[in-house]
């Protein structure tokens, strides 16, 4: 495609206290290999106390590019939604400050939405690891028994599928079925990228398109992060009224039915059956996975499905007892269509 005819990009960046990390995701954004007049950045800052802020208005002034707006509601969904409001571009690629992006990340998601004509286009979420826990969690999320079947984070898959990791959205997307929901602490991504299949669009994965982030690096930060993915997952079933798939609802299926039978048949050699075809299934897994880091990581991974599990389908039950009780979501907002030139 001709370099005029390329659409005009803007990237991005939703944070609240990044101070290690805004300069070089912001740097990586500027370094794409798009051309550089095809290219702005844009971030939404959710009221840092340390000094992200002063870090931002020091990269503003030296890069016309690059300009920062307020997310007075904090959560990363409604920081995009402050970012759309104020984007010039025709594509709208998210970026999360945490992660590494390679240098044509830009293009080849450009270069995707162009050739499949989808609404929204991105790649595999790709782990790395700087600590034996990571070292640990990275091998689990291999297995199906880590990652629930989500091809997102498959880095080898490439095709249509029901969400990718962050994504490059036309414009359009905001326009036709609105922009993130604001109140969405969690699985805001999912949910909108549901829209977008429900309305008729397609979402597409692209093993080209690479980034890389760092998972958690404990077992306590790892249960928080799942028990609130299983909490947003629950509200978007409440509020969409369904899944495009059953994976999200199953670690919630099989957390209730053991805490079941733990609860009415503790002692029944049916219970001790179920729990020991799980500690067995999962065992063979995380040797599997576990053995292609060391032998020191198979205990580990093994004792990571069950945290994964556990505090996703707790987190689930959490959610529809909450959202379903007080449901906080409204219609979404439409992005206003751009004024047509006469």
């Amino acid at each position: 495609m001709p370099e005029i005819d390329l659409p005009l990009v803007t990237i991005g960046i939703p944070c609240l206290n990044e101070e290690r990390f805004i300069e070089k995701c912001v740097s990586d954004a500027l370094q794409q290999d798009y051309p550089a007049d095809r290219i702005e950045v844009v971030v939404a800052d959710g009221g840092s106390t340390d000094r992200t802020r002063e870090l931002l208005n020091e990269l503003s002034a030296r890069e016309p590019r690059m300009r920062w707006v307020d997310n007075p509601l904090k959560i990363q969904a409604a920081a995009m939604n402050e970012i759309i409001r104020s984007a010039n571009g025709d594509v709208v690629v998210r970026l999360d400050a945490h992660c590494e992006y390679a240098k044509d990340y830009v293009s080849k998601c450009i270069a995707a939405l162009e050739e499949t004509g989808a609404m929204n286009a991105g790649g595999s979420q790709r782990p790395r690891a700087e600590n034996w826990f990571q070292k640990a969690l990275c091998a689990a999320m291999e297995s199906r028994l880590g990652v629930g079947g989500a091809t997102y984070k498959d880095a080898a898959k490439s095709g249509f599928v029901d969400t990718v990791f962050c994504g490059a959205f036309r414009r359009e997307v905001f326009e036709q079925v609105g922009m993130y929901d604001p109140r969405a602490i969690t699985n805001e991504d999912s949910e909108l990228n549901q829209r977008i299949l429900e309305a008729g669009g397609k979402i597409y994965l692209s093993s080209e398109i690479e980034a890389y982030y760092y998972p958690r690096d404990s077992f306590k930060s790892l249960a928080k992060q799942y028990f609130k993915y299983g909490t947003g997952r629950a509200r978007t079933l409440l509020k969409r009224g369904r899944f495009p798939r059953i994976s999200p609802a199953i670690p919630f299926l099989v957390t209730m039915a053991g805490t079941a039978l733990l609860i009415t048949r503790p002692l029944k050699p049916s219970t001790w059956f179920a729990f020991g075809a799980y500690a067995t299934l999962t065992g063979i897994e995380a040797v599997r996975v576990g053995s292609k880091v060391g032998p020191w990581a198979v205990p580990v991974v093994w004792a990571i499905f069950p945290t994964l599990h556990a505090s996703h389908g707790f987190g689930f039950a959490y959610g529809l007892l909450r959202y379903a009780r007080s449901p906080d979501w409204t219609d979404p907002e439409l992005l206003p269509p751009r004024p047509q030139s006469v």
